[in-house]
């Protein structure tokens, strides 16, 4: 019975022992899955819009400025960050914190789509309301919006679709 009782006493010291000895390599659970990664670039992306932040948040950006340089002709094409300032405080494009941004798609291993909800200032859900004259009928209100993040041949994700914007 005292062997018995040894030998139960030798295995829980191991195993408390184990347990509290860490080999200092991060295992596959400590790092951030690729869908995750691409969660927080695009809520990083939306933060730093938020902040004023425009030239940090045009190096998060992989879409097209099309729109932007066609709302601000005068604007120089290349100067994103100026681009960027201009639809957030000028044009109407809602540059504002990210409240949720749930995976919908996974495309392909380096393209993601999150569904996403937007605070307002207050911290309230922004909604988008009907457009242009038009009624919750033709055109109802939404909360949340598609945005894709995609992954490049460096490894680095990227935001391709433009804030929501509301004339």
């Amino acid at each position: 019975m005292k062997t018995c009782k040894n030998l139960i006493s030798l295995i829980l010291i191991a195993v408390i022992a184990a347990a509290c000895t860490s080999s200092g390599t991060p295992t596959q659970q400590d790092e951030p899955t690729e869908a995750e990664s691409a969660r927080k670039t695009l809520i990083q992306f939306f933060e730093q819009l938020n902040a004023g932040q425009y030239d940090k948040a045009a190096e998060l950006y992989g879409g097209g400025y099309e729109v932007m340089i066609e709302h601000n002709p005068s604007l120089d094409a290349e100067d994103h960050a100026a681009l960027f300032q201009a639809a957030c405080q000028i044009n109407g494009a809602q540059c504002l914190k990210v409240k949720s941004a749930v995976l919908q798609t996974e495309a392909d291993p380096s393209q993601y789509t999150f569904l996403v909800e937007f605070s307002n200032p207050d911290g309230s859900l922004f909604v988008q309301g009907p457009c242009c004259g038009g009624n919750e009928t033709d055109f109802p209100p939404e909360s949340q919006f598609p945005f894709r993040v995609v992954k490049d041949a460096k490894g680095k994700f990227a935001v391709m679709d433009m804030p929501v914007y509301t004339p």
